[in-house]
C-alpha cells in the first residue's frame, strides 16, 4: 500500500482521518466542498480498491474507515516531496519551505523552538536505552 493520493481521494481520507467510521452520506455532509453521491461513491470505490479504506456492512447501510494512517500517508508524501525538490535530503526540504514562505521572526523563533524539544526528546530516548 503506497500513499499516492489524487486531491479528491486525499479529501476523503481526510474526513476518515477525523472520524472513526462513517457512512457516505456523513462523509457527504463534513466535505469540505459540495461534493455529488456519485462522485463521492466513486472516490470511496477507489480507495477501496487501492485498500486505503475499508467498510463494514450494519444493516443495509456500508460504514467507511481509514486503513492507511495519516501518519504514514504524510511520511511517504514527505520523502516523495524531498525527492522532487531536494534531491532526498528532508532538511533540504524543510529549508526550501521556510526559505518559500514570509515567516515571521515569532515563527521562525517557534520552529526553532520545536527543533530543539524534538533533539531533547531524541537524546532523552537514547540515554534510556
Amino acid at each position: 500500500m503506497t500513499p499516492s493520493f489524487t486531491s479528491g481521494e486525499l479529501e476523503v481520507m481526510q474526513v476518515l482521518w477525523a472520524h472513526e467510521s462513517l457512512k457516505p452520506e456523513e462523509i457527504q455532509e463534513l466535505f469540505s466542498r459540495p461534493i455529488k453521491n456519485a462522485a463521492l461513491r466513486f472516490q470511496l470505490k477507489l480507495l477501496l480498491e487501492k485498500e486505503h479504506v475499508g467498510r463494514i456492512k450494519h444493516g443495509k447501510a456500508y460504514y467507511y474507515h481509514a486503513i492507511t494512517t495519516r501518519d504514514s500517508s504524510l511520511q511517504k508524501m514527505v520523502k516523495r516531496m524531498s525527492e522532487v525538490f531536494s534531491q532526498g535530503s528532508i532538511k533540504g526540504l524543510i529549508a526550501e519551505l521556510v526559505a518559500a514562505e514570509n515567516l515571521s521572526p515569532q515563527d521562525l523563533e517557534e520552529l526553532k523552538q520545536f527543533a530543539q524539544q524534538k533533539n531533547a526528546a531524541t537524546d532523552k530516548r537514547k540515554k534510556g536505552k
